[in-house]
């Protein structure tokens, strides 16, 4: 009952995780104009994602634009975009194959080893899938600071860091704690399960003395004579069926009498 429970808890920080994830890669705020300079009156706001960039002005909605080309973008939004969706391909792969051997449903039945074999490898996906959105988050984190510090670029080349990476790192925090609770939780129980004997000391058990070999002394041989069956005459006509043959035998002589 208490792996059943963990099992629902997987599950849904599994399910927040890939919802979590998929809104991060297709959200516009991977990076945010900072505003550094001397003029604190703000009439536009750029933000860049991994398929689009977007412009906001005051009082205005935001208009967006898709990128032109993929090799106008830099490494990092090169690389977010196939690791991002991977991630969703993994999680979502993760989360179908946890339902098949979480034990409150029964598409494996009379398996446990089945069924905890199935949530081990679907909680390595859910890992895995962590894994892809921590690198490309952390990564454009990374040169977003890089480059704020950089004093060869001018303040309006700068920015900063956007409500998408945080979202990603909550997100992979959740498929993080999903992956382990199906990973450890089975692992546990595939211990706990192997039988084990227990022997009690009130038990009245008691030690074999081995007893001294005696010789063993061979046996005599009985010959017991045996009686050879004779054979008997009889008026009826035999059942037997035997070949002819040119010369009569004395058996049949009889047995013609």
């Amino acid at each position: 009952m208490a792996n059943s429970a963990l099992e629902i808890v997987g599950l849904l920080l599994s399910l927040i995780g890939l919802i979590g994830a998929a809104a991060v890669t297709g959200m516009p705020m991977w990076r945010v104009t900072a505003f550094i300079g001397e003029n604190i009156i703000v009439f536009e706001t750029r933000y860049e994602g991994l398929w689009m960039n977007c412009y906001r002005q005051a009082d205005i909605r935001m208009q967006c634009k898709v990128y032109d080309s993929l090799l106008a973008l830099s490494p990092d939004l090169q690389a977010a975009r196939g690791l991002m969706c991977c991630s969703l391909a993994l999680c979502g792969l993760g989360v179908l194959i946890c339902l098949v051997g979480m034990q409150c449903t029964s598409c494996i039945r009379n398996n446990y080893r089945a069924k905890r074999l199935v949530l081990i490898i679907a909680g390595c996906m859910i890992l895995m899938a962590c894994i892809c959105v921590l690198i490309p988050v952390s990564w454009t984190a990374h040169v977003i600071i890089r480059d704020f510090y950089n004093p060869l670029l001018i303040d309006a080349q700068r920015r900063e860091l956007g409500e998408a990476l945080y979202i990603g790192w909550v997100s992979a925090a959740f498929l993080f704690g999903g992956g382990c609770m199906f990973v450890c939780c089975n692992i546990q129980s595939e211990d706990e399960g192997s039988p084990r004997y227990i022997y009690s000391k009130n038990s009245d058990y008691r030690a074999y003395t081995p007893q001294p070999l005696q010789p063993l002394h061979p046996q005599q041989l009985v010959l017991i004579p045996r009686s050879e069956p004779q054979p008997m005459l009889s008026r009826q006509p035999s059942t037997i069926y035997s070949y002819q043959s040119r010369y009569p035998s004395v058996h049949s002589g009889v047995a013609y009498l």
